[in-house]
């Protein structure tokens, strides 16, 4: 019923620039917050940044003034601009939408994208 689709990974050189998109799809009626989290190999996954329907952000310490999230609420999308990268930076990234309402539904439920491989490295 809802899919989130993502684009914009790829490879990157040290102090280079990705832009990653997450659009929703399906019958949403609303998403409470979106966000990015990323998984490298042979660690847990974890929060990179996320914002509310409010435009309430936050940020992980690791990125914190180097990535910047937006998200367009009429398109039911997130994007995450990455600056200044780093090769501790490459991992899969995942898109997440919190508490979507369905048309139709009456519970709210969390949804994750497919992942999409960013990778830092000269």
């Amino acid at each position: 019923q809802v899919q989130l689709v993502e684009s914009g990974g790829g490879l990157v050189q040290p102090g280079g620039s990705l832009r990653l998109s997450c659009a929703a799809a399906g019958n949403i009626h609303s998403i409470y917050a979106m966000g990015w989290y990323r998984q490298a190999p042979g660690k847990q996954r974890e929060l990179v940044a996320d914002i509310t329907y409010q435009d309430n952000k936050k940020y992980a310490d690791a990125v914190q003034g180097r990535f910047t999230i937006s998200r367009d609420n009429a398109k039911k999308t997130v994007y995450l601009q990455m600056d200044s990268l780093k090769p501790e930076d490459t991992a899969v990234y995942y898109c997440r939408a919190e508490r979507v309402e369905v048309l139709g539904m009456t519970n709210v439920n969390d949804y994750w994208g497919q992942g999409t491989q960013v990778t830092v490295s000269s």
